[in-house]
């Protein structure tokens, strides 16, 4: 190769390597060919960059079909939808027959390949085709000069290299994983500690051991944002969240490090945990708000180190989060509330510590501001307006519980404060008030609750049956037998209500 050739291709690669920040995925031994990767640039993902010396137009043929080739194995390796590529030939010359046919964009697959032919005779033509497709080039004056010249930016680029990976090992092996085990063992214990003391789908185990559940969170019980972490309803879900934790929680606490990766995770999982209080009235529990966290430490990772992102994960994250996230909308029963919150939470927190050894503290000062100004407004508002949050199935819930242990006074509390507070009561709400009630002997209090249910619920055979008691019990046979005859009507196998019906006739 003559010394203009070997210029035009060292320039070339120094353009693409040192200021345009590709990788150099291959090199070959003879340093006449080389693969870059940069996913941030679209219109050229992967340059195969190479210096030959060109013959008949045959060959040129024969290297884009071969370049065309190893993009589309590349594209399913990396796991691209489409991959554009461009295809940099220098040579002395221009092939000695007709070969303007062969420098046309080729695809195979779903790869493109664009072909740029720099030649010692046209320099400016091909750079302002590259102008076109990146929007900047290196001057045409650069490619003028000696062979020590290319010999510079030989050795500039090659060293670019080796000190690029020297960098991107410290930067994504900063830390050791530790605290990613010691979750995924904690996930782990309370799971069977659980199943031992009947079931992690059980409800009453579930807020017995701190799931979600914004009754009690009303109630003063603030712990309740931070323990669902590491609560999980079911062996799938158990499996499903270890695995991401596993996978994530290595990634991230390997760039972040130990202390981070923890304030990261449990601060995501708390405001995981605080925006599905304030939207969902759910019970509710997992470690995905704080995994999404995770997934918040990387993006942010993406703001701020675009390149090295989209270089190395950034599609990748890209996507499974915005799956997640769809998958989260379309299927009931997820806690996408949780998922959101975490990921924001985890922007956040890694915005406030940024990554290790570097710090701007400007912008780290403005990240914990925001975050501690949203977390406050988060706090206040639900527990100011909270019993929006509420709804009538868990409230129900903590007042069964209440009256299992014989606190009548507090379940009554609890129901009552529900429909005082604007809550939207259930036909359930009302029997348990009823219930109450009449226990007490305030009978015609009770009897307008048993009314309330059954207007809510006709088939609610238990609460017509109470109805028919109380009306017995204040003389009122016709109407009890009505109501007991009501309870015969939706559940005609239960003998005491039939006795309670003949009895009632009788009398």
């Amino acid at each position: 190769m003559t010394t203009q050739t070997n210029l035009i291709f060292w320039r070339l690669a120094y353009f693409f390597v040192v200021e345009q920040e590709y990788t150099l995925l291959k090199l070959s031994q003879d340093r006449n060919e080389m693969l870059l990767e940069n996913r941030s640039v679209k219109e050229a993902a992967v340059i195969k960059l190479s210096r030959q010396n060109l013959g008949w137009a045959a060959s040129l043929r024969r290297d884009n079909e071969q370049t065309v080739w190893i993009g589309e194995r590349l594209r399913k390796q990396i796991g691209m939808r489409k991959l554009s590529m461009l295809n940099v030939i220098v040579s002395p010359h221009q092939p000695v027959d007709e070969f303007t046919q062969f420098i046309k964009p080729v695809e195979s697959g779903k790869t493109k390949a664009s072909i740029l032919l720099f030649t010692e005779e046209d320099i400016a033509g091909p750079l302002q085709e590259l102008e076109q497709l990146l929007m900047l080039v290196p001057d045409k004056r650069d490619f003028e000069g000696a062979e020590d010249e290319a010999a510079a930016y030989e050795r500039a680029v090659l060293s670019h290299e080796v000190k690029r990976k020297e960098e991107e090992k410290r930067f994504f092996y900063y830390g050791k994983p530790f605290f990613t085990y010691i979750f995924t063992a904690v996930n782990i214990l309370m799971f069977l500690l659980m199943t031992l003391a009947g079931g992690s789908t059980t409800t009453d185990v579930l807020v017995q051991f701190g799931a979600k559940f914004n009754p009690l969170i009303l109630e003063g019980e603030w712990w309740r944002f931070i323990t669902p972490i590491f609560l999980h309803i079911g062996l799938l879900h158990l499996l499903m969240n270890s695995m991401a934790l596993y996978y994530l929680g290595m990634a991230v606490e390997q760039i972040y490090g130990r202390i981070r990766f923890l304030w990261i995770y449990l601060f995501s999982g708390f405001t995981g945990s605080l925006l599905s209080f304030l939207l969902t009235p759910n019970l509710s529990a997992g470690a995905s708000g704080a995994i999404f966290g995770l997934f918040g430490a990387l993006l942010y990772f993406g703001v701020t180190k675009p390149k090295l992102f989209f270089r190395t994960m950034g599609m990748n994250v890209l996507v499974v989060v915005g799956i997640n996230l769809i998958f989260g909308f379309t299927v009931p029963g997820i806690d996408n509330a949780g998922h959101i919150g975490g990921l924001v939470g985890g922007f956040l927190a890694t915005g406030i510590v940024h990554f290790p050894k570097k710090h701007r503290f400007i912008q780290q000062v403005l990240f914990l501001v925001v975050a501690l100004a949203l977390t406050a407004a988060g706090l206040f508002f639900g527990f100011q307006h909270g019993y929006a949050a509420l709804d009538a199935q868990s409230v129900n819930t903590q007042a069964a519980n209440e009256l299992d242990t014989g606190n009548k006074q507090e379940a009554e509390r609890i129901l009552t404060n529900f429909i005082e507070k604007g809550g939207k009561p259930s036909a359930e709400t009302y029997f348990y008030l009823g219930f109450i009630k009449a226990g007490d002997g305030r009978l015609t209090e009770a009897a307008g609750h048993f009314k309330q249910a059954v207007q809510l619920r006709s088939n609610f055979h238990e609460a017509h049956y109470n109805l028919a008691l109380i009306y017995s019990e204040q003389s009122r046979y016709k109407e009890a037998a009505q109501a007991a005859e009501q309870a015969v009507k939706y559940a005609p196998d239960e003998q005491v209500y039939q006795d309670l019906v003949q009895k009632l006739n009788n009398e």
